[in-house]
């Protein structure tokens, strides 16, 4: 049996948690290099020492006593900050898992990328503020990068063997989230304790509000953009409250493939660490029967204007996308506090969108400087005359 070595960057978060769960049921087959986290030590500590694994990184730098004292006497290297972070991510792992959230993540993603071996990506940041920055360096490098989401790697199993000229659409589904049925009146009184309750996934605060307003779909279409070159008039959006089919491909002769599968992360990861072959996993397989039915229908974009604003930004290209996805999580932040309502999340958002249009950017520190600056005018926008 070949031995594959493994770095999982954000190894304590649950994408993390969930591709050591893997990991952990067919050991022999993987060999850890690099586990890393933001500030939790005692938890990476454990894991490292469980995984054995070369290093552990935690991104804030005053964890860094506690993470070496937990890996004391173990022969694992302990390191900190962004440098090491990146370092990490470029010792060359056969395979990569880029789980770090938000803009924090995209320096370390693109290291492992330059190193040219396989990155399984599941940091949204990285296609949807760097798209045409990350691309590129994957043309460069020749590595190979699979999508972790489970949208996007339900089209790249529906892809698998087949003609991109041929694709007449590229279906993603979305849930609706907890508001799908909710009239327009009431969404102005949500809480984030109702947004948050998301009917069919277990996810952080922050993307089940995206879930809740649509814009995770919006963020999906555009990394859909740049995974998936079948021209951006080919993409769309149907909601299918059920999620069971996570994503569909359309072909010229008719033929629609869709993935169907379980509300378990496990699925799409396995799938990512098995390439181009399947491996066991724990997930229940489907009862169709026990579902009972399965429907479809068309996103309200009056209630939901998100996946309007996500498709006008994937065309207008640019900086505009990491514009988007900065000004939203400043004003879903600002909801989860109290501070705005939740309708008018998006309303912040297209608000950012008419008033800061920078440049492309033409490199990751361009990227990264966009976002900064469409933060803080987000937050000018927030504050009260």
């Amino acid at each position: 049996m070949t031995v594959r070595t493994i770095s999982v960057l954000g190894a304590t978060g649950s994408i993390g948690a969930s591709t050591l769960d893997l990991i952990r049921r067919d050991r022999a087959a993987w060999r850890v290099i690099a586990l890393t986290a933001n500030g939790n030590a005692l938890a990476l500590a454990q894991l490292a020492i469980e995984f054995a694994a070369e290093v552990a990184v935690v991104a804030e730098e005053a964890a860094l006593p506690a993470l070496r004292e937990a890996l004391a006497g173990t022969g694992i290297a302990a390191a900190a900050g962004e440098a090491a972070l990146i370092e990490a991510a470029a010792r060359g792992a056969d395979l990569t898992v880029a789980a770090i959230v938000g803009c924090a993540g995209l320096a370390p993603t693109m290291a492992a990328i330059e190193q040219g071996k396989t990155v399984a990506l599941a940091n949204k940041e990285a296609l949807v503020s760097a798209g045409e920055v990350m691309t590129a360096a994957v043309l460069r490098s020749g590595a190979t990068l699979l999508p972790v989401d489970s949208e996007h790697n339900a089209i790249f199993q529906c892809l698998a063997g087949n003609d991109m000229a041929d694709v007449r659409w590229i279906t993603l589904t979305a849930s609706g989230g907890p508001f799908r049925d909710w009239p327009l009146e009431r969404l102005v009184h949500a809480t984030p304790a109702e947004a948050v309750k998301h009917p069919n996934w277990s996810m952080g605060a922050k993307i089940s509000v995206d879930s809740a307003t649509m814009m995770n779909k919006g963020l999906e279409y555009i990394e859909a953009f740049h995974l998936f070159p079948v021209g951006i008039e080919r993409l769309r959006i149907i909601v299918h409250p059920q999620s069971v089919v996570h994503s569909m491909v359309e072909y010229r002769d008719g033929s629609t493939l869709a993935q169907l599968g379980p509300s378990d992360m496990r699925v799409p990861i396995a799938s990512a660490l098995a390439w181009p072959r399947r491996m066991d996993t724990p997930c229940a397989p489907l009862d169709l029967a026990a579902i009972g039915e399965l429907t479809f229908r068309a996103p309200d974009e009056v209630r939901f204007p998100a996946t309007r604003l996500a498709r006008e930004a994937a065309h207008a290209g640019g900086a505009i996308p990491a514009v988007l996805n900065a000004a939203n999580e400043v004003a879903v932040a600002a909801f989860l506090a109290g501070k705005l309502a939740f309708t008018s999340i998006a309303a912040q958002v297209e608000a950012s969108l008419g008033r800061y249009a920078p440049p492309a950017p033409a490199s990751l520190a361009d990227v990264i400087a966009v976002d900064a600056e469409a933060r803080a005018r987000t937050l000018e926008l927030l504050e009260p005359a």
